[in-house]
């Protein structure tokens, strides 16, 4: 990753994790169905759900890197991405492995997701002057 701009790095790192999250999602539905009582299913479905919109959420990031480069909207990216590993992570690991104290770190995952979504919101808003061609760099 290195010579990629943020922008880049969001993208490449929100496809992977779209991927890992429709992974998840079939791997869920098709060889966990049978291994894992309804709740935990759930909780598993939970985590790939909120995988899935952060994906998308740092394809979001990027996008509004490259279109308000001067707003530090790179924070909102690294806190979708701790998020993802606090939040998803650790609903992974109380279905899959049945540790339950990580429900108490899902909350702080939560909360980077919410802090993320305001600063990409916070950071767009304080540009008053978009651009309106795309780079050709």
């Amino acid at each position: 990753m290195v010579g990629r701009s943020p922008a880049q790095k969001f993208l490449m790192l929100g496809a992977i994790l779209a991927g890992s999250g429709v992974a998840a999602g079939a791997f869920g539905a098709h060889a966990l169905k049978e291994i894992l009582d309804a709740p935990m299913l759930q909780v598993f479905e939970t985590a790939t759900r909120y995988l899935m919109y952060h994906a998308f959420g740092l394809c979001i990031v990027s996008w509004a890197i490259d279109r308000y480069p001067a707003q530090g909207l790179q924070k909102s990216g690294w806190l979708f991405i701790v998020g993802m590993f606090l939040f998803s992570g650790s609903l992974y690991g109380v279905s899959l492995a049945g540790i339950r104290w990580l429900g108490a770190v899902t909350p702080v995952g939560g909360l980077a997701f919410i802090i993320g979504w305001l600063l990409l919101g916070w950071g767009v808003w304080r540009d008053t002057s978009p651009r309106t061609t795309s780079r050709t760099s």
